[in-house]
């Protein structure tokens, strides 16, 4: 949990909810993703899915997740 708090230190952004609220997003998006992972890899066309490793696809996703939702991204 520190280090979703550091995360959150370093981005400069206030986050308004109480550490128990925060772990419990944490672990819900957690819980998302490990129930969406064949969707989300489905998604990666080919040849790309091939060749990308799991955390190349993994910082592919962290890009389009800030570039669409992160202000200034």
């Amino acid at each position: 949990m520190s280090d979703a708090m550091q995360f959150f230190s370093r981005s400069g952004d206030v986050i308004a909810v109480k550490k128990a609220d925060l772990r419990a997003a944490i672990d819900a998006l957690d819980a998302f993703m490990d129930a969406n992972a064949a969707t989300l890899n489905a998604a990666i066309p080919q040849p790309a899915r091939g060749a990308l490793t799991a955390g190349q696809k993994a910082l592919l996703l962290s890009y389009v997740l800030a570039k669409r939702y992160i202000r200034g991204s």
